[in-house]
């Protein structure tokens, strides 16, 4: 069990309000954010790292065996557990086994309780050689920012208070207490482990050292049954003093996660359902990805097609969508709600399109039965409206219609669309005047409203007329911006996966038949991959076949050549529609480049599909490990556009 591939395999478990615990198959915290109870003060921001992990051992007649793993700097393993763990598996929680020296073997398994910032440590003998077995375990604390990493200093409080028959600790005023439910023995023995080192951030070009506190340990006879450690974030002014024991509530909490998590279907399904988070009190989110992303406009919209439509969502869609309405600024949604209370930033010039089509989807399912509210119905075309309009007055960043209907956005030293890396402030890729998707989304948002409205038909004829003939090129494949930086006819011909999107990668038709298998099998041979699109052809000058360096030097090659996973998403469905849009088609693809992705579930985020990768084989997984597109656009794939139409399946079993 024991190497580099299960350091890197990561495991996560999250409770709806944007905390989470996390870490690797091995035991060992590679990053700064794996911690087993992080916790979020105002759903889905203000994150603490609470608890960081454990320091636990085994006491039996034959010895003292280490059953957690850590690396210290410069670069040590201590203690070497590789010999001892024997299994692992990840559903319907993370669960260890451990196989000790003298025979004994015991299970370690920890869950999150959806909701509550509280997760559930057990452990349970299943073999012992002979005699009575001790379970210790030190919680490693820091009381941080989770972004941040902790040093010893003076200030960090030990003290540990006795509250009903739980432990409390609240190492620092300005972040959550923390409860510690047991069915062990609590001793006080406070001290300092350090200059633990941080591998993943290490290679990332990061700080990677941290120092934790640990205020004492439990001990639990194993041999009497089995260990429980309830671990509990006060994020709501107190904790509930309830009157079960340890024992029970650990099982009460065990079994309403086992009836939750049963009600899914796949593990995709369970994945989708980590990233559908609150925001404040009532209302709901998406989180971009985890560890360390919050919710994204660009990213909610893009995702909820996906987690939410594609697997019977509605109701979460719907409220998602109005609880976004309130924010349309001059015909923009923000990008980007900042963890600490700033104003909103309104940097994008995509996010606001995205919404229109995801409101789009909402509005007309498939099934009529389904409609929204005449109520919601008029808050969502009200939006859209305010969107488009807002767009043809001009807006922010000089995004303007021109007079060919197509959609101009940028200005010197903005960067609007999905592609917006930056070095020293500096956009990498700024893709400054009218990038070929951008058009694919204003002119799907304007058909979206003609629906209802005539006032926009002229602009959409207008807009589609033109497009096939300033985008489409003499090789074959879409310009990735026209009229570069304002400048009338000058092109970007790049070649990128931006393209997809108006090739049959959206609801709407912008080339001929022949036009957009071309764009699709260019795009095929010169960007697919089995885990995604290349953000760069290798034939380019600019690409980078690897993600790696400083953060400067990654994030000048984020989208020079890194395979993003959400663009199979469109890509796919393009190529479904050019490759006949019928039953066969839809088997082909699923086989030739949906099941090749699914394969990749255990690869990185276990159960979950990375932000990106290496751009060339093997591809590895670089980025945040659980991305909410990634894994949304694959669920849309394999719910909604890969499903063969219902004339073409009935025939099919005849």
């Amino acid at each position: 069990m024991a190497g580099t591939p299960y350091e890197r395999a990561e495991w996560l478990e999250t409770d709806g309000l944007g905390g989470f615990a996390s870490g690797t198959v091995s035991g060992i915290r590679t990053r700064r954010y794996h911690a087993l109870l992080c916790a979020s003060r105002r759903p889905p921001v203000d994150r603490f790292v609470l608890v960081n992990g454990l320091y636990a051992w085994v006491d039996t007649p034959n010895g003292s065996f280490p059953i957690t793993a850590h690396r210290f700097a410069p670069d040590q393993i201590h203690p070497d557990t590789a010999h001892s763990l024997s299994f692992f598996k990840s559903e319907p929680w993370p669960l260890w086994t451990w196989q000790l020296e003298d025979g004994t073997t015991l299970e370690a398994e920890v869950l999150v309780r959806h909701e509550r910032p509280i997760t559930v440590l057990s452990w349970r003998l299943t073999s012992q050689a002979s005699g009575p077995v001790t379970l210790n375990v030190r919680p490693l604390l820091s009381g941080r920012d989770f972004h941040s990493l902790h040093h010893e200093n003076p200030d960090f409080r030990f003290e540990a208070q006795q509250v009903n028959d739980r432990v409390v600790w609240h190492p620092y005023d300005s972040v959550p207490a923390i409860a510690a439910h047991a069915t062990g023995r609590y001793t006080h023995a406070p001290d300092w482990y350090r200059r633990f080192l941080y591998s993943e951030e290490r290679d990332r070009g990061l700080d990677c050292i941290e120092d934790l506190a640990t205020p004492g340990y439990f001990s639990f006879d194993l041999t009497a049954g089995e260990a429980h450690l309830i671990l509990e974030a006060d994020t709501a002014g107190g904790f509930d003093p309830g009157t079960e024991s340890a024992a029970l509530r650990a099982a009460a909490l065990r079994s309403a996660e086992r009836r939750r998590r049963a009600q899914f279907p796949t593990r995709l399904h369970r994945a989708a359902d980590s990233y559908l988070v609150r925001r404040g009190e009532n209302g709901r989110t998406i989180i971009a990805g985890y560890p360390w992303f919050a919710d994204w406009g660009r990213d909610t919209f893009i995702a909820l097609r996906g987690l939410c439509l594609a697997t019977g969502r509605r109701r979460l869609a719907g409220d998602i969508l109005l609880s976004w309405t309130g924010s349309v600024s001059e015909g923009l949604l923000p990008n980007r709600f900042p963890d600490r209370g700033e104003p909103p930033e309104y940097n994008t010039v995509d996010a606001s399109l995205w919404f229109v089509l995801a409101a789009h989807e909402y509005l007309n399912p498939q099934d009529r039965s389904a409609a929204p509210s005449n109520s919601e119905t008029k808050a969502l075309r009200s939006a859209i409206e305010a969107i488009i309009d807002g767009h043809v007055a001009g807006t922010r960043y000089g995004i303007h219609v021109d007079d060919d209907g197509h959609l101009f956005a940028g200005e010197p030293g903005s960067n609007l669309t999905w592609m917006d890396a930056r070095v020293d402030a500096v956009p990498i890729t700024p893709r400054w005047g009218k990038p070929v998707e951008i058009q694919a989304l204003w002119l799907c948002a304007l058909q979206a409203a003609s629906q209802w409205t005539d006032r926009y038909a002229a602009l959409l004829r207008r807009g589609r007329a033109a497009f096939a003939a300033k985008f489409y090129n003499a090789e074959g494949y879409l310009y990735d911006v026209i009229d570069v930086e304002g400048k009338a006819g000058a092109v970007d011909a790049t070649l990128r996966p931006n393209q997809v999107l108006a090739a049959g990668g959206l609801p709407i038709e912008l080339l001929s038949k022949e036009q957009a298998r071309s764009v699709i099998d260019t795009v095929e041979r010169h960007l697919w991959t089995p885990v995604g699109l290349r953000s760069l052809a290798p034939e380019e000058t600019s690409y980078a076949p690897r993600y790696r360096g400083s953060p400067s030097e990654r994030d000048a090659i984020y989208h020079q050549g890194a395979v993003w996973p959400w663009l199979i998403g469109p890509f796919v469905e393009g190529w479904v529609k050019t490759h006949g849009d019928d039953a066969e088609a839809r088997r082909r693809a699923r086989i030739v480049f949906l099941d090749p992705l699914l394969s990749h579930l255990d690869a990185c985020g276990l159960g979950h599909l990375p932000e990106i990768t290496d751009g060339e084989a093997p591809h590895a997984p670089r980025g945040c490990p659980f991305q909410a597109w990634s894994v949304g656009e694959a669920l849309r794939l394999d719910e909604v556009v890969l499903v063969a139409p219902v004339t073409e399946a009935v025939s099919g079993t005849q």
